[in-house]
């Protein structure tokens, strides 16, 4: 029994329980495109489709490309640190594409991204966490299971500071996919289930921790 086929099998299962409480539609559409994001893992363009895709989803994919940088990673442990540099180059150059269409063109397309792409109620939300942090929350979103595309969108519809996004979705982005691939060279095979199940819970741990030692120096 090949790694891959041990693997699809736990991904659905997992997929299967964070997407049930989506619309049957919704659910059907969101599952295509997540087996259609897992396909291309034995594909000779895998590296390409991992950097189209997280370049994608900072601004409009709905699928994170962890899913895949984890598949090539267990196939391919030797370049694991290939992959979550792929992952993070090309998921910040989709930040700065998200910025661009926030900036330039949200008057033409903001309809379209509220009725396809993002939940406008959560946009303002972001537009509230803007207003009181600045671009530094964009670190979280990067991290964290924060919708990341929505805050490049509204980083560039609000004027954030451009080098503060920049270094921040740098950052963030980085360790996100980084620490992915630390976990799977350092325990490989071992840590899949774990990372599956607990990775988002232990990247919102670590912001938390990070975000108390900040206001800590702040206000020490």
């Amino acid at each position: 029994m090949s790694l891959w086929f041990i693997f699809n099998l736990n991904v659905n299962k997992h997929y299967q329980m964070q997407t049930s409480t989506l619309k049957p539609s919704k659910w059907s559409l969101h599952r295509r495109l997540y087996l259609w994001v897992l396909s291309f893992a034995y594909s000779k363009y895998s590296t390409l489709a991992l950097f189209l895709m997280s370049f994608a989803e900072s601004s409009f994919f709905p699928i994170a490309p962890d899913v895949l940088q984890i598949a090539l990673t267990i196939e391919r442990p030797k370049q694991a640190w290939y992959y979550a540099a792929v992952s993070s180059i090309a998921s910040v150059a989709g930040g700065l594409a998200g910025y661009a269409i926030g900036a330039l063109l949200w008057s033409g397309l903001s309809a379209f991204f509220f009725k396809y792409i993002i939940n406008e109620a959560v946009f303002n939300q972001v537009a509230a966490l803007y207003a009181q942090w600045d671009a530094w929350i964009v670190f979280a979103a990067a991290f964290t299971p924060l919708p990341y595309k929505v805050f490049t969108l509204a980083a560039g519809v609000f004027n954030i500071s451009l080098p503060i996004f920049l270094i921040a979705s740098g950052v963030g982005r980085s360790a996100r996919f980084f620490l992915v691939a630390a976990l799977l060279s350092f325990w490989g095979e071992r840590v899949k289930g774990a990372i599956e199940k607990y990775f988002n819970v232990l990247c919102i741990l670590f912001t938390l921790i990070l975000l108390g030692a900040f206001l800590a120096l702040k206000y020490i």
